[in-house]
């Protein structure tokens, strides 16, 4: 019983630690999941690249599908990705998304379970693992049904969903930021910013609420919005993605090429890729 899927991973229009209402859009950067179960207890898990890397969602992930669509079958779940751990670009999510569709797939299940159920089960399992504070529906849900997504992750329910056609500049500094580690007291003082990007967001004025987030979660998170200054007036909207480090730009693609290089000129990362709005897809 094998099955594969990859989902696709999501810059932040809002981070949800303030509120508990979160959006973030679909990238066209993918992470993959391979599932083979056999009749076996147990789960292992392996990230192609990471092999010190930590695990325990994406066997959480197999285990509760199996619990529910199988007999508790066990097996091996390995992960691939494009996308760098740890960077804010809901690599989490991505990897979650694409265990619960390939595992379903594995098991022949994969018609008979919605896609906002099968994201909410991925969140289920970052939830029992401590992988993150809100579960991070928006995030999930962004990847697992493309587009921008705005969700209550207290309920995890799905409030607002669009498709826009953007062309997106991201830049990830060489460090790592877990979003389990980050300063949510901090971000609780910054909740009637939030309230009014969450009203700009449910108006799908996602660039201009993006922005407006990504200023306020670097001050509150601690870092450096200079970034986001330096492009600002040319860009559609702009954020620090997440907890951080990376960050963000959306807009024409000729644009972002024009001024890529005040984000080439800072250490780590530039690339330029799109909006996703199929969401996470079985390929096997």
């Amino acid at each position: 019983m094998e099955g594969t899927a990859r989902a696709p991973a999501a810059g932040t229009v809002l981070n949800a630690l303030a509120t508990g209402t979160g959006s973030a859009f679909a990238i066209s950067e993918y992470t993959t999941a391979s599932v083979d179960l056999d009749n076996q207890k147990g789960v292992t898990g392996e990230i192609v690249g990471a092999p010190e890397a930590d695990t325990r969602l994406v066997e959480r992930c197999v285990e509760l599908v199996t619990a529910e669509y199988g007999t508790g079958e066990g097996g091996t779940v390995t992960t691939e990705s494009e996308v760098p751990m740890a960077s804010g670009l809901k690599s989490s999510s991505a990897a979650a998304n694409a265990t619960v569709l390939a595992t379903l797939s594995a098991l022949g299940k994969a018609d008979v379970v919605s896609r906002e159920a099968a994201a909410r089960i991925g969140v289920a399992a970052a939830r029992d693992v401590g992988v993150t504070i809100t579960g991070a529906f928006d995030d999930a849900s962004a990847s697992m049904l493309g587009g921008v997504t705005v969700t209550d992750n207290e309920t995890d329910t799905l409030l607002h969903r669009e498709e826009r056609d953007w062309s997106v500049l991201v830049w990830t500094p060489p460090e790592q930021s877990f979003s389990a580690d980050a300063d949510v007291e901090a971000c609780t003082q910054i909740a009637p910013m939030a309230e009014f990007v969450a009203e700009l967001a449910l108006e799908g004025k996602f660039e201009r609420a993006m922005t407006v987030n990504g200023l306020a979660f670097c001050a509150a998170l601690g870092f450096d919005s200079q970034p986001m200054v330096e492009v600002m007036a040319t860009v559609d909207g702009v954020s620090l993605s997440g907890t951080g480090p990376s960050f963000t730009a959306v807009g024409d693609e000729s644009t972002l090429e024009a001024i890529r290089s005040r984000w080439d000129d800072r250490p780590g990362m530039t690339r330029l890729t799109t909006t996703q709005t199929a969401g996470a897809t079985i390929l096997g």
